[in-house]
């Protein structure tokens, strides 16, 4: 989306209607009437730009934003910008000096910085002063219609002041506005952006200048006039629509599908139980296994020394037997012995 921000309102609703219907077939979608204030405020504070506009044939595809641009000549006018920013989408400001440049970087609450780039300015813009107002959130104004249509004089200020805007910002916090009053004076988005390239700004800065600046521009605006303390618009969105048939069967059959707390207790139990079960195959299978030809030695000789501690045992048992027969022989030999003589004698 490309933004132009700073489009002259005027009664004259024949030029107007005009001017909004050129710049719709160049390819802009939003667009700021500017109302400009120099001078004192007046008592009461309103929006000089009617909603709606007074004409009808305002192009479909439009947005239409309304601006003020305050020329800051007098302190007093900072106490009432809380009340003109209310009245309007958009507030920009316009210094004159650098006084006036320093105050609207550093402490005013505006959206836009517009300076007038035509006229040759008594200051130097530095770095410093206006990193602190992108920081805050506000942005610096380029107006190419003024350099296109105006004289000798105006183009070489306007060349000279944007160099000057672009090298001390970096090309940070710039938009790019035509501030057409005519037909003339419009330009289409990359005509535009091809301009500032020869003014020194990158072609994506460029690109961000027509689109993604403004838009945070404007998106802001809106959230200091609709939001409090950080709440942003609370708006009421309707009913939740009923479930048709056909999504409450698709509802019951992802209910269907979907695992209670048991099934879920009883799928880990048989988890585990599968797990042991797997476990003791492993076992099973490491014992089939076939044996190294050390572990095989190492058995051989075990159950060799099984043999022999049986075969000792068994030998200790039998000289224990012997031993009792060999005693009673002896004893029965005397008494063998005995006898004999007896029975000689006889």
């Amino acid at each position: 989306m490309f933004y132009d921000l700073n489009v002259p309102y005027s009664a004259n609703e024949a030029h107007l209607s005009r001017t909004l219907a050129f710049i719709s077939e160049l390819g802009y979608n939003v667009v700021a009437l500017n109302h400009s204030i120099v001078g004192k405020l007046p008592p009461q504070i309103t929006c000089a730009i009617p909603d709606p506009l007074p004409f009808k044939d305002v192009p479909p595809k439009l947005e239409i934003r309304r601006r003020v641009t305050l020329t800051l000549t007098e302190s007093y006018q900072n106490a009432r910008l809380a009340e003109l920013a209310r009245a309007y989408d958009i507030l920009a400001v316009r210094p004159i000096d650098e006084r006036t440049l320093q105050l609207a970087c550093s402490s005013l609450d505006c959206d836009i910085i517009s300076l007038d780039l035509t006229q040759r300015l008594p200051f130097y813009f530095r770095f410093k002063m206006l990193s602190e107002a992108v920081k805050s959130g506000k942005r610096f104004e380029l107006c190419y219609s003024q350099g296109v249509l105006g004289d000798s004089a105006a183009r070489r200020n306007l060349i000279s002041n944007a160099t000057q805007l672009i090298r001390a910002s970096r090309g940070r916090g710039l938009i790019i506005s035509s501030v057409a009053k005519a037909v003339v004076g419009c330009r289409g988005p990359w005509d535009a952006i091809n301009l500032a390239t020869i003014w020194g700004l990158a072609q994506d800065r460029g690109f961000e200048a027509m689109s993604k600046e403004p838009r945070s521009v404007v998106v802001t605006a809106q959230l200091k006039r609709t939001s409090c303390r950080g709440v942003i618009d609370v708006f009421y969105g309707g009913e939740k629509p009923a479930l048709s048939e056909k999504d409450l069967r698709v509802a019951d059959v992802g209910e269907g599908k979907g695992k209670t707390k048991q099934q879920v207790t009883t799928g880990q139990k048989r988890k585990a139980a599968s797990e042991a079960v797997a476990g003791a195959d492993a076992r099973d299978e490491a014992a089939a296994k076939p044996i190294s030809n050390r572990e095989a030695k190492r058995r051989k000789h075990q159950a060799r020394l099984n043999g022999s501690d049986a075969k000792e045992g068994a030998t200790n048992s039998g000289l224990g037997g012997g031993g009792d027969t060999a005693q009673t022989s002896a004893e029965g030999e005397p008494k063998e012995a005995g006898l004999q003589p007896a029975m000689e004698a006889g």
